[in-house]
């Protein structure tokens, strides 16, 4: 069965599908792999480390494309240089598996569905104690909330943690963290380890012992409907929910050095957490690193991949963080990846899907010339009217 690493589409993306680790670890289970030319060089992996792995390296091709019996990717499928749609060059049967963003890329879950292709998308992978090795949504969110931290840190003009020197005391910074999922933990945990004073906001209360753990203060939020959503994600919110929920952490953001945000809710635009009111309310030299700008923020001042200031307050929209550490965003995607993969490869390294499978089954979005996903299929539906 040939399995092939391929070059990304995504202009800007450093990950790569897979690392000589996991190539090796392949290689070593009876599958040939193919890694094309440069796939890994943004992310500091060499081809001669691949080669060295055990996989055959080669150029990018049609060809190629359409030998592969798996397409590992970070990104969602686009247009290649030369090779034109990669929805369209993988073969009958094939599989490809990455972060696939199914909601945002309709027409080719449409191909993909024609072409008969068994499309994986990682994001998919439900949220069960089995299936936690192959989570490749925490996996790159817990860097985004860490390296969210950094980056505010690198923009504020003030320090973080209380220094008491002989020119007088520094008081420590108040940093407020929205949403308390992997990247608000990590971003918790993040800030504390640099002396802040961390608040944290988030709809589900579940997740209070959770943030205290970490050293972070719970916000207490309207005593309304929940927010657990399936699978422990957060659900969305009706608007008089978020409405009082601004209204209450309007005081602490006022208050607030830097803010956080990370809350995101599964195939929906982020929900908006921060009016331009609010921005204006923080102090001036304030920082907001709203790492949900990719699904539209939760800012309404956020602009995607662009720095906005407003009032003395600097607002950083970055999408894609966990791509700005590579190496180990990789080399953590890699393995989550392989673990997916060995569920729908049988003992004698042949291709099987299961349908059944409790990880597989939830996580297919195309299969059998259908799009098998209910909610993917419903928004394809919608899309037709």
């Amino acid at each position: 069965m040939i399995v092939l690493v391929a070059n990304e589409s995504v202009t800007g993306e450093s990950r790569v599908a897979a690392t000589p680790e996991t190539v090796k670890k392949m290689v070593e289970a009876g599958l040939e792999i193919r890694v094309e030319a440069g796939a890994g060089e943004a992310a500091y992996f060499s081809d001669a480390e691949f080669s060295e792995a055990g996989a055959t390296v080669e150029p990018a091709s049609t060809a190629g494309r359409q030998a592969a019996d798996v397409l590992l990717k970070v990104g969602p499928l686009g247009e290649l240089p030369d090779l034109g749609a990669e929805a369209a060059l993988l073969k009958q049967g094939a599989v490809v598996i990455g972060f696939l963003d199914p909601f945002g890329h309709l027409e080719t879950v449409s191909a993909l569905a024609a072409g008969s292709v068994s499309a994986l998308p990682v994001e998919f992978v439900p949220r069960i104690t089995r299936a936690q090795s192959m989570d490749a949504l925490s996996s790159q969110a817990s860097i985004a909330g860490y390296k969210a931290v950094l980056l505010a840190a690198g923009r504020l003009p003030r320090y973080f943690p209380l220094l008491m020197t002989a020119a007088g005391t520094i008081r420590p910074a108040r940093v407020v963290v929205m949403g308390a999922g992997v990247a608000g933990l990590q971003a918790i945990a993040t800030a504390r380890r640099l002396g802040a004073l961390v608040e944290v906001s988030d709809i589900r209360p579940a997740v209070k012992e959770q943030i205290e753990s970490l050293g972070g203060r719970f916000i207490e939020l309207p005593d309304m409907e929940t927010g657990e959503g399936a699978g422990g994600y957060a659900k969305e919110m009706g608007e008089d929910f978020l409405r009082r929920q601004r209204e209450i952490l309007t005081e602490h953001v006022a208050a607030a050095n830097v803010v956080i945000t990370t809350a995101a809710v599964p195939g929906k635009p982020a929900p908006r957490l921060m009016s331009a009111d609010m921005v204006r309310r923080m102090r001036p030299g304030g920082v907001i690193v709203d790492i949900a700008a990719e699904r539209g923020g939760n800012c309404e001042l956020t602009r995607p991949d662009e720095e906005v200031v407003e009032a003395g307050v600097i607002i950083l929209g970055p999408t894609n963080v966990a791509g700005s550490m590579p190496t180990d965003a990789s080399a953590m995607y890699a393995r989550n990846v392989l673990e997916l993969l060995k569920e729908i490869v049988d003992e004698e390294g042949a291709l099987h899907i299961d349908t059944d499978n409790d990880v597989v089954g939830p996580t297919l979005l195309t299969h059998g010339g259908e799009v098998v996903h209910q909610a993917v299929a419903g928004r394809l539906e919608e899309a037709k009217h």
